[in-house]
C-alpha cells in the first residue's frame, strides 16, 4: 500500500510560508489517494521555483529548460503510457516562454496532468510580471504598474478545447488534491491552474486577497462539456474567483491514434535493428 513516506521527505529552497509547499503536499496526497507507486510516476518540469518540485518528490523526473515542461512529458508518455505523467510549471514557464509548447500540446491532447503554479509572478528571477499579472501591479521592473492585459489561462485552454480545464487554489489543500485525483484520471491532457501566492515578490494576490474572494464550485449549472457555458464562467474574476472543473470534453488521446502502442510500451519492443541497417546502407 501506498503511503506519504514513499514519495519521501526533502530540505526545500523555497521561502517559508510559499504556496509551492500546499501544491506540493496535494500532489503527494492525490498520488497516494489513487495507489500510484513512485516507479509509476514521472514528473517533468522546467525553470522557476514552481520547477523545482520533482526534486523534492521521490519519482521518474526530468528537469529541463525555461517552459519546455510539456515536450519531455509527451515523450515519455509515448514511450511508456502506462506511466502517470505530471507537467509542473509556472505562469510565467508555461504561458510565457513555453506558450508555444502549451497551445501544441492542448491540440496534441496527450494523456498529461499539466499544473501550474499561477502566482502572477517572476519568483525565480526576483518579481518581474509574469503574463498572468493584473493590471497596475508595481513591481522591480513594471515600476509604474503593469499595463498588458493579463493572460486569462482558462479562457485560453478551453477555447482551444482542451479536454479537461480546471482551477485550484493553494491554500484549499483538500479541494487541490480532489482535483489533482480528477485531472489524473482523466484521459487526455488536463490542465489544473493553481493560484499559489507568492509571499516574497507579489504583495497583492496574497493568501489573505485569494481567500475572500475564492469559493468552491460545487454545481457549475451547466454540462461540463459546453464550452460556451464554460468559457462564460472562466471570464469570472475579481470580488469571486471560481475554483474547480469548468470545462471536459472527453475525446480521444494522442496516444489513441499511435497504433504501435497497442503492443505495449515503446520501451518493451525490441528494436529492429536490421531497419536501420537497410537505411543506413541506403547512404552508401
Amino acid at each position: 500500500m501506498v503511503s506519504m513516506d514513499d514519495y519521501g521527505k526533502f530540505e526545500t529552497a523555497w521561502c517559508p510560508g510559499c504556496g509551492n509547499f500546499g501544491i506540493l503536499k496535494a500532489i503527494k496526497q492525490a498520488l497516494v489517494n489513487l495507489g500510484r507507486s513512485p516507479h509509476e510516476v514521472f514528473i517533468a518540469s522546467g525553470i522557476g521555483q514552481s520547477s523545482k518540485l520533482p526534486h523534492y518528490l521521490k519519482c521518474n523526473a526530468f528537469n529541463g529548460l525555461h517552459g519546455r515542461s510539456l515536450p519531455p512529458a509527451t515523450g515519455a508518455k509515448i514511450a511508456n503510457h502506462e506511466l502517470t505523467v505530471l507537467a509542473v510549471t509556472g505562469d510565467g514557464d508555461c504561458y510565457g516562454e513555453g506558450g508555444n509548447h502549451f497551445l501544441h500540446t492542448v491540440r496534441r491532447n496527450p494523456d498529461i496532468t499539466m499544473i501550474v503554479h499561477d502566482n502572477q509572478i517572476y519568483g525565480l528571477t526576483k518579481g518581474q510580471a509574469s503574463p498572468t499579472s493584473e493590471m497596475g501591479m508595481k513591481t522591480k521592473v513594471q515600476t509604474h504598474g503593469v499595463f498588458n492585459m493579463p493572460l486569462n489561462p482558462l479562457s485560453m485552454a478551453i477555447s482551444l478545447d482542451c479536454s479537461f480545464v480546471s482551477r485550484g487554489y493553494a491554500g484549499n489543500i483538500p479541494h487541490l488534491t480532489k482535483l489533482i485525483e480528477k485531472a489524473i484520471q482523466h484521459k487526455g491532457l488536463s490542465l489544473v491552474d493553481v493560484l499559489q501566492p507568492c509571499v516574497s515578490f507579489n504583495k497583492l494576490n496574497t493568501f489573505t486577497w485569494y481567500s475572500e474572494r475564492v469559493y468552491e464550485m460545487e454545481e457549475t449549472g451547466y454540462e461540463l462539456n459546453d464550452r460556451v457555458k464554460a468559457f462564460e464562467k472562466s471570464l469570472e474574476w475579481g470580488d469571486r474567483i471560481p475554483l474547480g472543473v469548468f470545462y471536459m470534453n472527453e475525446k480521444p488521446s494522442f496516444e489513441n491514434h499511435l497504433d504501435v502502442l497497442v503492443q505495449g510500451p515503446l520501451y518493451k519492443n525490441a528494436p529492429k535493428t536490421e531497419l536501420v541497417n537497410e537505411l543506413i546502407d541506403g547512404f552508401v
